[in-house]
């Protein structure tokens, strides 16, 4: 429509803005209100407009205007004929003003409206202050119209409108009447737009409509500014393909065949969907938020909302994304529209956003291994057996027995099929543990629990154990009855009490002096003396020994095991280079200082005594004055390399205390009495570890004495 001398075109969210409550879409519950508060002359002095763009705020606020000034009303409602409601309508009426809160936001526009409000209007009742976009204002152009909003003169009446409420002072939303403008149906803004088409005398399709209104977004006034753009573009008939030309936007089916090609995860036809819908024109930011959306509806299909409107396709496609939505799932679809979402945010900050689109695509082509992942940790959850479909991964073996990880309950019931527990001990209760796995060794042989502080060679291997699994409830920690096994025993009896043995030397039994079952590794351990070592070869034939890693962990009954606990410390023992006692304490220590190459060594040698005054207590004593050597053996840090060090040597790491010595008297009084003759006191020669300071700078700085030199009349003169 061209208007005026000079030729000018009105738009359509223009000249087809509502004039009555009647042509406001889609806000019925605040048009009912207000023509009730007309009717009922209760109309308050000051209403607060808020809701999202295009809804019909400013609208509603020029019809209250012409329905409260108009002389012709009739039943709440404005007859749109004469003179006022034409001024109202064209912004031009002297006592309707309508204010732009973004440019007029200041204290002084609010003085100005101030002064203005007490003078009477000139042709109406009532004087109306339409300010928009009311939360532009500055602090202390609210602070200043409070006053005047709770009290305004009788015939004035305040309208404020605004998208974001939340940016209103309270003081302000306590004095008004605050009606929520909500969206639009796509339904209504679709009626709206036909009426606007048979108004325009355009031939549209309902398909194009239907896109148009989808593109809104339930904002009427975008609706109205796509279909003005679209009469533009089109001829005397509008078809949908108008519509995707015009807007960059992919169609109903090819988006169809993107979502299909997802659900069956195939990846090239997706790619392939894709960069056909780019190639005919469709705009990348445009098809990623079309895709976003669909995946939306997915969602919405899969939670069985089946009341909820569809926005990427039509209606008529929702039973075939009701297929889709069952077959994906919901999960799936969830994840995949994560992934969509995080990719558009990415994109509006690169430039290669097509690679990262496509890249998105791949990783929701790939989402099946998420869903098997899923209903494989809520079988093994269950305890259900797993399928050969759906295979388990077990974990690695670990390198010591007590580091078997737990088996999944299916891969237990299949080994537990084929198994076989064998033991040496006959008529044994065997039952689930979970420490290790013990079996006693042949006779004259030592024996050993392996725990996780022991050597990796005194445990059997675990191709070479012995023990295999009878059935499956053993794996379920029932009690299996143990299938007694002959071990074939040395042909000469009597090697397991050699001379060797009696004289306290290692004892290493040859290799054919154990059965063919696996033991094939010697265990070997020095005897002290032949009670000893007759009393331990005793305990040995009593005490199960560790056999290497099985798949199941097995404790032998208490009449089997006996104390494995010291077993470990002799095996610790029997690793260790020197035994930690107290009359080995010099012989330690001499072996700790050759294994300290910093500045804790030059500390370590200045230990005068040591002396083993617990089982697992080490006491070192310093020479009396070296308060700053006390002081940095005490350090945690000192403390626990010590430790770890004679923990090396002996397999003890013990407590240490340090303590300086004390004082001879023969000393003091040589002292004193060379004090009191008057002679010339000896030569003293300075030692840098007897200076606290010198130690001190050494420590902080990392540094090393190299040179003394010697000062006259000092400390180290020679003359």
């Amino acid at each position: 429509m061209v208007t005026g001398s000079t030729g000018s075109y009105t738009v359509l969210a223009r000249r087809f803005r509502p004039q009555g409550f009647a042509d406001v879409v889609g806000q019925e519950h605040v048009a009912q209100a207000l023509r009730n508060a007309i009717l009922a002359n209760r109309v308050a002095h000051a209403y607060l407009f808020t809701g999202a763009r295009g809804v019909g705020k400013t609208s509603t606020a020029r019809i209250l205007a012409k329905a409260l000034n108009c002389p012709k009303s009739a039943d709440g409602n404005p007859c749109n004929e004469c003179e006022i409601c034409d001024g109202i309508a064209a912004g031009n009426d002297v006592d309707v003003l309508e204010i732009d809160g973004a440019s007029n936001r200041g204290i002084d526009d609010i003085r100005q409206l101030r002064a203005n409000v007490n003078v009477k209007s000139m042709r109406t009742q009532y004087k109306l202050y339409i300010i928009d976009e009311v939360h532009m204002l500055t602090k202390e152009a609210f602070n200043a119209l409070l006053k005047t909003l709770e009290e305004p003169p009788p015939n004035v009446k305040f309208v404020f409108c605004t998208t974001e409420p939340n940016k209103v002072p309270d003081t302000i939303l306590s004095r008004c009447q605050r009606f929520d403008f909500g969206t639009i149906e796509t339904s209504n803004i679709k009626s709206r737009l036909s009426h606007i088409a048979q108004a325009e005398g355009v031939e549209v399709d309902d398909e194009a409509l239907e896109l148009v209104a989808r593109r809104a977004a339930g904002s009427m006034r975008d609706s109205q500014s796509i279909f003005d753009q679209l009469l533009a573009f089109g001829e005397e008939h509008i078809s949908a393909v108008d519509v995707h030309r015009l807007l960059g936007t992919a169609s109903d089916d090819r988006l169809i065949d993107i979502g299909q090609a997802l659900v069956e995860r195939d990846k090239a036809k997706a790619i392939d969907s894709f960069h056909a819908a780019l190639d005919g024109g469709v705009q990348l930011g445009e098809l990623t938020d079309q895709l976003l959306f669909y995946l939306r509806d997915l969602m919405i299909l899969a939670s069985e909302a089946t009341s909820v409107g569809l926005l990427s396709v039509a209606p008529i496609s929702r039973e075939m994304l009701q297929k889709q939505a069952e077959t994906w799932g919901l999960q799936t679809i969830v994840a995949a529209m994560q992934i969509l979402s995080d990719t558009k945010g990415r994109m509006q900050r690169v430039t290669y956003g097509r690679a990262l689109a496509e890249l998105a695509l791949v990783r929701i082509a790939m989402l099946e291994d998420l869903t098997s992942i899923s209903g494989l940790i809520d079988k093994l959850r269950s305890g259900e057996p797993i399928s050969a479909a759906q295979p388990v991964v077990s974990p690695p073996a670990a390198e010591k027995k007590n580091d078997i990880a737990d088996p999944a309950p299916s891969v237990l019931a299949e080994e537990a099929a084929t198994a076989e527990v064998v033991t040496e001990t006959p008529a044994a209760s065997v039952e689930q543990s979970p420490a290790a796995v013990e079996t006693p060794i042949t006779e004259g042989a030592e024996s050993v629990v392996s725990d996780a502080s022991s050597d990796e060679s005194t445990a059997a291997k675990p191709e070479e154990s012995p023990v295999r699994i009878v059935s499956a409830s053993s794996m379920a920690g029932d009690s299996v009855e143990a299938v007694p096994e002959v071990v074939s025993e040395p042909e000469d009896a009597s090697s397991a009490s050699t001379p060797e043995a009696s004289s306290g030397e290692e004892v290493v039994e040859p290799a054919d002096s154990v059965s063919n079952d696996g033991l094939a590794d010697a265990v070997t351990k020095p005897a002290e003396s032949p009670a000893n070592a007759a009393s331990e070869m005793d305990e040995a034939a009593s005490t199960p020994a560790a056999v290497g890693e099985a798949p199941e962990v097995v404790e032998a009954t208490p009449e089997v095991a006996d104390e494995p606990e010291n077993d470990s410390a002799d095996v610790a023992e029997s690793a260790a280079k020197i035994r930690f006692a107290p009359e080995n304490s010099a012989e330690i220590w001499a072996l700790v200082v050759p294994e300290i190459n910093d500045m804790l060594k030059s500390h370590v040698k200045s230990v005068s005594s040591t002396a083993i005054s617990a089982p697992n207590k080490l006491e070192l004593t310093l020479p009396p004055k070296y308060h700053f050597g006390k002081t940095y053996l005490e350090k945690p840090e000192a403390q626990s390399r010590l430790q770890k060090i004679i923990g090396q040597l002996t397999g003890v790491e013990p407590r240490i205390t340090v303590i300086l010595g004390q004082v001879e008297a023969t000393d003091q009084s040589a002292a004193t009495s060379s004090g009191q003759s008057g002679g010339r006191q000896p030569k003293r020669v300075f030692k840098p570890e007897d200076d606290e300071l010198v130690c001190s700078v050494v420590e902080v700085f990392d540094a090393q004495v190299v040179r003394i030199n010697e000062m006259s009349g000092g400390v180290g003169d020679d003359e």
